[in-house]
């Protein structure tokens, strides 16, 4: 019940392209394991070995080997529901997880292996004050309770990143490199990553990306306007932005659409040195713009619009007149008619048309992201504040920001990955896309639960930590959202929308934690009789908490659909209509198994220690391959 080990996973890829690179090594423990024997490997890769001294073009730090090591080593961990916690939990979607990041992003690498199409992140800047995380595992417990360095709720070590350390740049590039590299196997091929980040590490963030993502991959480097009146304290310049890098995952053509410019909108009927004739109009074609800016359509009885432009009843009853200082002919007002053309009246100096054959010109977002696009950080606090009604957090982004990267790859279904969340920004932007497009994106936010300070706003409004301010940011946002739906669509701005698709403003908070099963490996030498255990799984976990554990090892969504039924007395839950059946409760006879098998589930799972009595364990699988052969089985 552990994650894959991606160095064996990158050691069997090798091997397949290169078989006479693979060998096999004894490690200190006495085990026979594979390896790839490199001076093989570097013979087929090139004719000039580029080794030793000799100057090559690379980037690299301290402790980058390991970084690299802790991005593939396996994690033995797990998610646990928290349903008290969630809005909507059976229903939702969205996803909300507690814990550390890394630890998290293993988890999910193989249930959502290439599935994701957006991640934004906006990872703590390397200021000397923050706080970055050690990523040190080969420490006990009784090793971490000695650390004087601030902690989180699983005991993973915060150290404050001070340049006098003497490893400044070094030891936020080891905490930013794995998170990266694990993150990059959760994008879609055609999949896009976005990081904020100020000019600090802005220089070494992209050779980190062009690395692990590739240079050729790099979209943009945009430079947000963020602040609108940046400080004057500054002997040197006032820094009034901060940098959004943008890499896809893989090759692949694409756009980026910022918004749609009809290549007519702004071309005119009417010119001024022209003297003043009629154009007549079939009825009811012209769209007239009152001064109140409302649009009328068929409403032409002497119809004073704007000064010299004025709509008449014409001789025939299918027609009317506009006059006005034209520089079209009837005949040629009559041909564009034929082509669909459309007009709209709203000056005395301009008539705009478009072509409905027109083809819409895409206006390419510019590299400089302006306030008058984005909002800025005093807007984004304005935001939060008034959620909260007072202001929890400091210097938040803006969903309008979110909003904006999201809508210029251009999606509106696929799941947004955030994985350091923060006070929730990504999940209320991506609720707010779908609410104004009828879109189905859904988020997976990621948050390590750090404490707030006493002293702050946050922890005075009862808010012990971070991961409890993002998920009522979201309980609160949502709530909004539904409410201006509701509204919109009473207005009729929204009846393109199909008001069967529901607006998902829920999500499942779940939580890393150990694994649900006790520790039973041991090497025989280590082997005591107390350590025979009547049950694999711990005393506290419930049969949720084996459900979720269950889901990641079938690689099946955290957000897929949960039913909780009863076979012979049993709970029994189905996943996803039947793809997975799982009972977890005690004594289960052959009644509950045979009725499973009958519903020809993909996967059955039980534990070992639930099954009634031997003759149980017995039949249990010829019971499936009576009704059911091709399920897999899983006894834990």
């Amino acid at each position: 019940m552990k994650t894959q080990d991606m160095a064996e996973v990158n050691v069997e890829k090798i091997g397949s392209l290169f078989p006479n690179a693979l060998t096999e090594v004894i490690r200190e423990d006495g085990t026979v394991e594979r390896a790839i024997d490199f001076d093989v490997l570097r013979q087929e890769l090139s004719k000039d070995i580029v080794e030793g001294p000799q100057e090559r073009y690379q980037f690299t730090w301290p402790d980058k080997r390991k970084a690299i090591r802790l991005a593939n080593t396996p994690t033995t961990m797990t998610l646990r529901p928290c349903r008290e916690e969630s809005v909507d939990f059976d229903n939702t979607g969205n996803l909300y997880i507690e814990g550390d990041n890394l630890e998290v992003l293993k988890i999910l690498r193989e249930t959502y292996l290439g599935k994701v199409k957006m991640i934004y992140i906006d990872p703590p800047y390397n200021t000397g004050n923050d706080f970055v995380y050690e990523d040190d595992f080969s420490q006990t417990a009784a090793d971490y309770a000695g650390n004087s360095g601030q902690t989180d709720a699983l005991g993973n070590r915060l150290v404050q990143n001070t340049e006098s350390n003497g490893r400044f740049h070094t030891d936020w590039l080891n905490m930013i490199y794995p998170r990266l590299k694990v993150a990059k196997d959760l994008l879609s091929p055609t999949g896009f990553i976005f990081v904020s980040i100020d000019e600090g590490e802005v220089e070494n963030l992209k050779k980190v990306m062009n690395e692990i993502f590739g240079e050729a991959n790099l979209v943009e480097s945009f430079f947000w306007e963020s602040i609108f009146r940046p400080s004057n304290m500054s002997k040197t310049i006032r820094k009034n932005g901060e940098y959004v890098l943008c890499y896809r995952k893989s090759v692949f053509d694409y756009e980026l659409v910022e918004a749609y410019e009809d290549p007519q909108g702004d071309a005119s009927l009417t010119q001024n040195n022209n003297s003043v004739r009629a154009l007549t109009f079939p009825a009811g074609y012209v769209k007239i713009k009152l001064p109140d800016g409302t649009y009328q359509k068929g409403v032409y009885d002497s119809i004073e619009v704007l000064d010299d432009i004025f709509v008449k009843n014409g001789t025939s009853t299918n027609d009317f007149r506009i006059a006005g200082k034209f520089k079209w002919s009837q005949e040629f007002l009559n041909d564009e008619i034929n082509k669909g053309v459309t007009l709209t009246i709203k000056s005395s100096s301009l008539i705009p048309y478009y072509r409905k054959d027109y083809q819409k010109t895409a206006l390419r977002p510019t590299k400089i992201i302006s306030r008058e696009r984005v909002a800025d950080v005093l807007r984004a606090g304005a935001e939060l504040k008034q959620l909260f009604e007072q202001q929890l957090f400091d210097y938040p982004k803006p969903t309008s920001l979110i909003c904006f990267l999201a809508n210029i790859i251009g999606f509106n279904d696929g799941i947004v990955l955030d994985f350091f969340s923060g006070s929730g920004t990504t999940a209320h932007a991506i609720m707010k896309l779908n609410a104004a497009d009828g879109g189905q994106r859904q988020f997976i936010m990621v948050q390590l639960p750090e404490d707030t300070e006493p002293k702050s706003e946050a922890y005075k409004a009862g808010f012990k930590n971070i991961c409890e301010i993002g998920k009522e940011r979201i309980r609160r946002a949502g709530q909004i959202v539904l409410k201006q739906n509701s509204e919109a669509k009473g207005e009729g701005l929204f009846e393109s929308l199909n008001d069967e698709v529901k607006q998902d403003v829920g999500f499942r908070v779940l939580k890393l934690d150990s694994s649900n099963m006790n520790d039973v490996f041991y090497r025989p030498e280590e082997f005591t009789s107390d350590l025979i255990k009547d049950e694999n799984f711990k005393e506290d976990r419930t049969a949720e908490d084996k459900l979720f554990q269950v889901m990641l090892e079938c690689n099946i969504p955290l957000s897929a659909k949960i039913v909780t039924t009863t076979i012979a007395g049993k709970e029994v839950f189905d996943v996803n209509d039947g793809y997975l059946l799982a009972c977890f409760d005690e004594k289960v006879n052959e009644t509950v198994i045979t009725e499973a098998a009958k519903r020809q589930p993909i996967y059955f799972v039980m534990c070992d220690a639930s099954l009634a009595s031997d003759n149980v364990a017995d039949n249990f699988e010829q019971i499936f391959k009576a009704y059911s052969k091709d399920t897999h089985l899983m006894i834990l």
